[in-house]
């Protein structure tokens, strides 16, 4: 399994949605960092906000417990390794699964490739649970990316087919980090209503419905990004594609720019205050895998939730017949607003790994 990534810091998750516990290993942190434990903690809630009505009902605490690589309050330098214990799980509710599969889920993939010895509670190593330690990790490079100016933001673009904002070129840093503490970050609030009704329904349907996030990277200086097989955009990709759900990824305009002119999608330079800046962002500020200097930004397409309580179409694998499933347990009939947090976790990571 491909549970390590990383060059300059390298990133280990372990653990599966009803083992004991989950965690992470994070080798190639300088020594001497005092880390901000209540930071941590508010990025954490943000990926598991209990209580809310957008969230699964299964409750965690969540608390990372550091067992090694942290000392009188600063890192070592050492592997910092994180745990998260698993308190809330109903494993009963997953017993069907070791045979009937969940259409859209992992379930099949990983009984092909593991021979049937994959744990299927609750999504087992493929569950959105394994997200948490990465936002631990990245609430770590976070803070350790601000002390070079860089910050790190996101809002909710859409869900179903119920659309913000996209962010301006001007939108700036403070703005940027005032999102992170808004639990449905949106650039027009006034999409709040109609997007949360639509959750609100797909929920009484037994439905779930999808979304896209932008994420906006502010203050990281030009020059940044190794093509051809480490540019910006690859690495960072190569990250957010492991966030489960995510089935898409557009750096700046994206697929928009295949219907412009080359006069239209370029970001013409110009000097402003002795600063080289682009009049336009269409590309991200990225080109040729290699940061301008400009905002990168980039959005990410999450697919509806696939465990819903609707009746499905599945087979039985033991019994070799077609048959219909339909799930116990608590899911989330949309992912997108905890998904947040989790990605601007990954682009802190791949950014901080550049910089290192």
């Amino acid at each position: 399994m491909g549970a390590v990534w990383g060059n300059k810091i390298k990133i280990t998750i372990f653990g599966e949605s009803h083992s004991e516990a989950i965690g992470i290993v994070v080798d190639g942190l300088p020594s001497g960092v005092n880390l901000d434990m209540e930071e941590v903690k508010r990025e954490m809630a943000r990926r598991a906000p209990n209580g809310g009505e957008f969230s699964t009902p299964r409750k965690e605490a969540d608390e990372v417990e550091i067992v090694s690589g942290y000392f009188d309050g600063k890192t070592t330098g050492t592997p910092l390794c994180g745990i998260i214990k698993n308190t809330n799980t109903k494993s009963k509710d997953y017993s069907l699964l070791k045979e009937v599969f969940r259409p859209g889920h992992s379930d099949y993939g990983y009984y092909l490739k593991s021979g049937g010895n994959n744990d299927y509670r609750g999504g087992g190593h493929s569950s959105g649970r394994l997200t948490a330690p990465i936002v631990f990790c990245g609430a770590i490079c976070k803070q350790l990316l601000r002390e070079k100016g860089i910050s790190i933001g996101s809002h909710i673009s859409s869900i179903a087919n119920i659309k913000d904002e996209t962010f301006p070129i001007d939108f700036d840093s403070e703005k940027l980090e005032k999102l992170t503490g808004e639990v449905f970050p949106l650039l027009d609030k006034s999409k709040f209503e109609t997007m949360r009704s639509a959750i609100l329904e797909a929920r009484e349907q037994g439905d779930s419905v999808g979304g896209v996030i932008e994420c906006m990277i502010s203050g990281l200086e030009g020059g940044v990004g190794e093509p051809f097989f480490d540019s910006i955009e690859s690495r960072l990709a190569s990250l957010l594609f492991s966030v489960p759900a995510v089935k898409g990824v557009q750096f700046g305009k994206g697929y928009k720019l295949t219907e412009m002119k080359g006069s239209e999608a370029n970001d013409a330079f110009e000097f402003v205050s002795g600063k080289v800046v682009t009049k336009t962002n269409n590309n991200g500020g990225i080109l040729g895998g290699i940061s301008t200097g400009m905002p990168i930004v980039f959005d990410v397409a999450i697919k509806p939730t696939a465990s819903i309580f609707k009746e499905q179409d599945s087979i039985n694998i033991t019994t070799g017949e077609n048959t219909k499933l339909k799930i116990q347990g608590r899911h989330d009939s949309c992912i997108v607003v905890r998904a947040v947090p989790v990605i601007e976790a990954v682009a802190a990571i791949a950014i901080y790994d550049f910089l290192r």
